[in-house]
């Protein structure tokens, strides 16, 4: 569980030097409240159980002086995990390696008081089909 959170803080801490390459994220006009109701709400609209909200802002800003840090990435910080046992078959049939990017994760995130929802980007090929799948659910939440 250590190595989990350790990635996770990894993904944070180099998205801010990388962010457009890896993820695609769409501004989102409301509350990072309104937001997060938005993407919980957008999974389930699409048959799907959240397994995990990881709290990423949380641990960072309440772990930042612990690791010599004073600098305050996220006002807020919130990653839905899950996983779609139809789309998962699908591309793991293709590729039983493609396990390596479930379950899959949309973040909402507020910085300088802009909110905004994305996700990671997959590979080309079959990856291609849950990438539209985030898009489809961030795009319902935000209003899109």
């Amino acid at each position: 569980m250590n190595k989990f959170f350790a990635g996770i803080i990894g993904l944070c801490l180099t998205a801010t030097t990388s962010f457009a390459q890896e993820a695609t994220t769409y501004p989102f006009d409301g509350s990072f409240d309104d937001a997060t109701f938005g993407v919980e709400s957008a999974i389930v609209n699409k048959g799907l159980v959240i397994d995990l909200i990881s709290h990423v802002g949380e641990m960072l800003n309440r772990t930042g002086q612990d690791v010599g840090s004073d600098v305050k990435l996220f006002e807020n910080a919130d990653i839905f995990m899950f996983c779609s046992a139809v789309v998962s078959r699908k591309v793991m049939e293709a590729d039983p390696m493609n396990i390596v990017h479930c379950p899959y994760g949309i973040f909402v995130a507020e910085r300088e008081g802009k909110v905004m929802v994305g996700y990671r980007n997959y590979p080309e090929g079959p990856m291609q089909e849950v990438q539209a799948l985030l898009d489809e659910i961030v795009r319902e939440a935000v209003g899109d």
